[in-house]
């Protein structure tokens, strides 16, 4: 094996983490701002130039913070449980293509660790076991408010897989192959080939689902913020408590490129815009969309989500691949 090939994707791993666990804390602020300025409040303003400096004082509170293991606690899930919800969080950008692959000291490098050909199966396999992350949490912390929580967010995370698989097989079929990097190349032709024009109901089951996947108001009970507790993480304190949030900003930035990737044409140039400033604009829109319906919209009930699951999405998405099916026929 090329011991350029192994330096470079430790390299190329090392700053991949490093990068999206600085962006997730970033992210947080981001989110404190935005909604502050949507709902006429001030936000972080206090430590730092416009508040930056919250996130340094976040970061020693929760590294200082007493670590509490309830008494009862089954002490081994319990304690990996969060570890779970961040590795997962980071392992499915093993397979995303970031930017344009372009020339350093004479090599190509190409911004993706691991082209493997079914990086769409990849990623919704690794958002499978993702799952177990909450469900664990609950399981483990002898609350029962904690263990409803989590049964609930199983069955919301397990039923929207469905339609995330159902929603992207659409795109498989028109484009042919389980690969971003294919996906990506397929919409090279400009603002027309986007597969948001040629799959507008598939977006919108896509978004939908990543809503869901990232826990993110208004599609999502996983931890509703309208009960006094805190869902499946009621027991958790410190940076236990933190990495499942850095699972869930890492799972937002993760979301934005795959939404980017698979239908807004990617990392391809538009006019004199290059490839690489393209991706960095649509990610920046999609992750600001996040921030933007957790703002403007309430919580749906768990009845309504579900029943818009599967008595709405699923039969969408059924039909759309049926249609897609009859158009490439």
């Amino acid at each position: 094996m090329d011991g350029f090939f192994i330096v470079e994707t430790i390299v190329k791993s090392f700053i991949v983490i490093s990068v999206f666990a600085t962006l997730a804390g970033l992210g947080t602020y981001a989110e404190r701002k935005v909604l502050a300025y949507m709902q006429r409040r001030i936000g972080p303003s206090m430590v730092g130039p416009g508040g930056i400096l919250q996130l340094v004082a976040d970061m020693i509170k929760l590294f200082t913070k007493e670590d509490i293991i309830p008494q009862f606690a089954n002490r081994p899930i319990f304690m990996i449980a969060p570890i779970i919800s961040a590795v997962g969080a980071f392992t499915a950008l093993a397979v995303v293509p970031f930017f344009p692959e372009f020339t350093l000291f004479g090599r190509t490098i190409r911004p993706i660790l691991a082209d493997v050909g079914v990086g769409v199966l990849y990623v919704l396999g690794v958002g499978g076991v993702c799952v177990l992350s909450p469900l664990l949490a609950g399981l483990s912390s002898h609350n029962k408010y904690a263990l409803i929580a989590a049964a609930r967010a199983s069955m919301q995370l397990i039923s929207f897989e469905v339609v995330t698989g159902l929603s992207l097989l659409s795109v498989i079929m028109m484009v042919g192959s389980l690969s971003l990097i294919d996906i990506n190349s397929y919409q090279n032709t400009g603002l027309g080939g986007w597969l948001i024009f040629k799959q507008p109901l598939a977006f919108i089951l896509f978004l939908i689902s990543a809503f869901v996947e990232t826990n993110r108001t208004p599609f999502c009970m996983t931890e509703n913020e309208t009960e006094l507790i805190a869902g499946y993480g009621t027991e958790y304190s410190g940076m236990r408590w933190a990495m499942f949030f850095i699972g869930e900003y890492a799972n937002m930035i993760t979301a934005s490129f795959l939404v980017s990737l698979v239908f807004l044409g990617g990392f391809n140039p538009v006019w004199f815009l290059p490839g690489g400033l393209m991706i960095l604009l649509k990610v920046s829109f999609i992750f600001f969309l996040f921030l933007w319906t957790r703002a403007a919209w309430p919580h749906v009930r768990v009845d309504q989500l579900m029943g818009l699951c599967w008595k709405v999405l699923m039969p969408l998405a059924v039909l759309n691949i049926l249609i897609t099916g009859l158009v490439l026929v």
